[in-house]
């Protein structure tokens, strides 16, 4: 979806949700156009799925599992990974303290 995500920035969506890191084009888009990209678990699909009240497909149809989706949520357990400031979550050192704990 990388590819389709500055058009889809543009046309008014400000919150993308994944489960991995995305390309610096996709980066980049987010911070032009003031959005936010959070990630989830993956392999959660039967949990993740308690936590929507609501599911519309809006654009890409075609794609099945990858359409565009509006989701109505409630206590949906997602993190911001790259935020409209340019902040990646990915890119993050881990905290010393974390580091001699593991």
């Amino acid at each position: 979806m990388d590819p389709f995500t500055p058009a889809i920035l543009q046309v008014g969506v400000r919150v993308l949700l994944g489960k991995g890191e995305r390309t610096a084009m996709v980066k980049e888009a987010l911070v032009r156009y003031g959005a936010v990209y959070m990630v989830t678990y993956g392999g959660a699909g039967a949990l993740l799925a308690k936590a929507v009240r609501r599911a519309e497909v809006i654009a890409y149809p075609e794609l099945g599992a990858e359409a565009m989706l509006r989701l109505e949520i409630t206590e949906f357990p997602a993190i911001v990974a790259y935020d409209m400031y340019g902040g990646d979550l990915f890119a993050e050192e881990i905290p010393k303290y974390a580091q001699e704990s593991a």
